[in-house]
């Protein structure tokens, strides 16, 4: 059953006013700018290396998804997909730029780390100091998720250039700086804010509860025959404790929602011709339920983007099952858990006695 469909009463019907991207033409303009410059940039300058040939193709993708998104109106959507892209061809254009300078000279290597991290720790204080008064959660969310990547991708980096030489490391240099200039322009994007903010708070309570249901799970077979998906949903929950404990809380809690999606495909039943009519006929209520609401719920619609995405491409090619499989637990978990997360937070009971915490993850954030 969609419990989603449980929560009418908690949308809060407070006026007619709309809360919509389309409202300032400013920052899609923006956007479509960056998405411009950055295809472009692949036009003039090749990815050519071998090495990294194939994740320029993934940044092209990236781009085209990001501009039909913001073309379908769904701009947060269309900055998630931004956020990847320029993730993608920062770590490339490194790679293709300093390579000839760093080769196997590590000091060469630490030159260009030092002066990556001057700049990066400057932005990472700015970061913290930013308001955010009059800008819509999602685009902090999406600004500070990036932000607090940067620093350990740099650290990643440096490790990285130690254990096996300089030029493992420009990658993961590249993704950093790269990251850390995205969260700068999602702060300088300018859209109304919606009368009732999100009330952000710690996540942590939720963040601990959906870990010990991770680790209980993580089982045979479904650790065996899911294990890249146990990895991104541990890596993802790791990436939101951190973003938590640096009080970055719409970084975490939109990293929260997308670790409960993760966990909601764990179990995720496949879908039917009559189940995908009825989730399609179940996003279009909770659009125009989110669309009628006063209150700031850019979180929810950019997983609500998502969804909608997933199950009407815009090329007209048909869904992948796990995209209707995705969509579906968008509508049945992961937004009753935004809900939820606009209340004050039960904390987690623990155990007495001593306990040791083991959590598997892989580097990077993947």
């Amino acid at each position: 059953m969609n419990l989603f469909r449980r929560l009418p009463l908690l949308i809060s019907f407070l006026g007619i006013l709309t809360f919509a991207p389309a409202a300032s033409q400013d920052a899609p303009s923006k956007i479509k700018s960056e998405i411009g410059r950055l295809e472009q940039s692949l036009k003039d300058k090749l990815i050519s290396d071998a090495n990294v040939a194939q994740i320029g193709t993934m940044a092209s993708t990236a781009l085209q998804s990001s501009s039909q998104a913001l073309e379908a109106g769904r701009l947060y959507l269309s900055l998630e997909e931004l956020a990847r892209a320029e993730d993608l061809l920062g770590g490339a254009r490194s790679v293709v730029d300093r390579s000839s300078r760093v080769k196997s000279d590590l000091p060469a290597f630490e030159a260009e780390w030092g002066a990556a991290s001057l700049r990066l720790t400057a932005l990472d204080r700015e970061a913290h100091d930013r308001t955010w008064e009059h800008t819509p959660a999602a685009i902090r969310a999406l600004s500070e998720s990036s932000q607090g990547k940067a620093i350990p991708l740099l650290d990643g980096a440096r490790g990285f250039a130690t254990a096996n030489g300089p030029s493992d490391g420009l990658f993961y240099m590249g993704q950093a700086e790269a990251l850390a200039d995205f969260a700068g322009f999602c702060a300088r994007l300018e859209l109304p804010a919606a009368k009732e903010k999100f009330p952000l708070r710690s996540f942590l309570p939720e963040l601990q509860a959906l870990q010990s249901r991770t680790n209980a799970a993580f089982q045979p077979p479904k650790s065996i025959q899911l294990h890249s998906r146990f990895i991104a949903l541990n890596s993802t929950i790791k990436l939101a404790e951190e973003l938590d404990s640096s009080r970055f809380y719409a970084g975490a809690l939109y990293q929260y929602l997308e670790a409960v999606r993760h966990y909601g495909m764990v179990d995720a039943a496949p879908l039917d011709p009559a189940g995908q009519t009825r989730l399609k006929k179940d996003l279009t209520t909770t659009r125009k339920m989110f669309d009628a609401s006063a209150r700031d719920d850019s979180i929810a619609q950019l997983f609500l983007n998502r969804a909608e995405s997933q199950i009407a491409h815009a090329d007209g090619s048909a869904p992948a099952a796990d995209e209707w499989r995705s969509a579906q637990v968008i509508l049945d978990q992961v937004l009753p858990a935004y809900e939820a997360a606009r209340h004050p937070a039960t904390p987690l009971q623990t155990a007495s006695g001593k306990t040791v915490e083991i959590t598997l993850v892989r580097w990077p954030y993947t």
